[in-house]
């Protein structure tokens, strides 16, 4: 077994690209054109998640639970902000648009030599940009809220 810490993992977001029913896969996102965020404290949890629906059985006196809709998420991303990074500025120049964008998160997990990085690929709305400032010993943060609007694309080191 292996496990990796999550320093080193990186983010990036895309270009417009809109959501669709069918699942994306990996090719969907060849010649995406990559900005890297800066400075990301926090990338938070994403992936899906089905919703519950229950139906309740008089003569069974069960509640059964059937799986419903598949939902990736809402991820909150901090970031120590830089009025200069080029990344930080498209999400906020996301934030103002109803567009979804493409994203991809980078791992760490030191794959063998010539080998590709695990990557994760989606597309989502910014539905936030907000800047934290907290106590006096606190670095200012940007604060970005992604609506995740697709599948969660795997791609496992190589």
């Amino acid at each position: 077994m292996t496990i990796y810490a999550t320093a080193g993992s990186k983010l990036f977001i895309g270009g417009a690209k809109p959501a669709q029913s069918a699942d994306f896969v990996e090719a969907d996102f060849a010649g995406e054109s990559w900005t890297e965020i800066a400075f990301v404290e926090s990338i938070g949890a994403f992936g899906d998640e089905a919703a519950e629906i229950t139906f309740d059985a008089i003569g069974e006196g069960r509640t059964f639970k059937l799986k419903g809709n598949r939902n990736a998420g809402n991820m909150e991303l901090v970031c120590g902000s830089d009025y200069s990074d080029a990344g930080q500025n498209a999400l906020r120049a996301a934030e103002a648009t109803p567009d979804d964008y493409a994203f991809r998160v980078e791992f760490d997990d030191l794959p063998p030599a010539g080998a590709t990085k695990s990557q994760r690929y989606f597309v989502a709305k910014v539905m936030a940009a907000r800047e934290t400032l907290d106590t006096a010993n606190n670095v200012i943060k940007l604060n970005a809220g992604l609506g995740i609007n697709s599948n969660v694309v795997r791609v496992n080191a190589a």
